[in-house]
């Protein structure tokens, strides 16, 4: 594989979550550091690039669902990760062309390629903001600047919680987020839990955070309810997400990431 050339501020001396994802994911970029340590996860427990896969296609069955069945027209991605296959506003202007998509993060990475995120019809639209999750308050504002207010939003969290390690904190952000939105307007989101593969996983996130550039901590699915708390969650709950509305017969092998989708009363 050749190497592409970094960009400013990023650091590839050290792995990075982004880049470990895309590697998993099967992209380009990603450099030897993220390549070793993903391997060495790999390693460890072989299910964790099914787990990628499978909370990619997550995302994809709740923004479909949220923008042809439930008539959400706006989003906020929070914590988008590099672009891959199906990024959010591809599902969702599929469904619904005009609806509209602010990407959020704050990884230099992901600003680099951000360019590739703002592509939309024309009746539609996209947006990138350079904001932390933990700093709700810019993420809103910047959000505000494309979206309106007035009307319902889904937020996405895709397993970006996991990476806020206190609780009250972390639960505080979702709070603040859906405080800021009308009724209508959903939170879709998962977290890594130990629940399937218990001392494996628990292995894997003492490697990773030796080794990654952001402290990591898993979540148990009761935990995971405590996000949706005041929101009406859709069937068939906080489960796995592989089990969240699959496609296809029968139900797909668990994997350590729970998960649902909740509606705002």
């Amino acid at each position: 594989m050749s190497e592409q050339r970094p960009g400013p501020g990023i650091d590839t001396s050290v792995s990075h979550v982004a880049r470990i994802w895309n590697y998993w994911l099967g992209g380009k970029d990603n450099y030897p550091v993220d390549r070793e340590v993903g391997d060495q996860i790999l390693g460890m427990l072989p299910d964790v690039a099914r787990l990628a896969r499978a909370s990619r296609l997550f995302l994809n069955r709740a923004v479909w669902h949220l923008a042809a069945e439930a008539g959400i027209r706006q989003f906020i991605d929070i914590g988008t990760g590099l672009p891959t296959v199906d990024n959010t506003h591809e599902v969702a202007q599929r469904a619904a062309p005009s609806s509209r998509i602010v990407y959020v993060d704050n990884d230099p990475l992901v600003l680099e390629h951000a360019k590739s995120l703002l592509s939309s019809t024309p009746e539609g639209s996209t947006a990138y903001i350079n904001a932390d999750l933990r700093e709700p308050e810019g993420v809103l504002a910047g959000a505000a600047e494309t979206l309106d207010f007035g009307r319902p939003i889904a937020f996405t969290l895709m397993g970006v919680l996991e990476f806020v390690p206190d609780d009250d904190q972390a639960y505080s952000i979702v709070r603040r987020l859906m405080d800021a939105v009308t009724p209508g307007s959903h939170l879709a989101m998962y977290d890594g839990t130990n629940v399937v593969h218990g001392e494996a996983s628990d292995r894997i996130v003492e490697v990773w955070n030796a080794a990654g550039n952001a402290e990591l901590v898993l979540r148990t699915p009761e935990q995971i309810a405590g996000f949706f708390e005041g929101l009406e969650v859709l069937e068939p709950g906080i489960v796995p997400v592989t089990h969240w509305r699959p496609d296809g017969p029968g139900e797909p092998e668990a994997v350590d990431a729970f998960g649902g989708v909740g509606r705002k009363p």
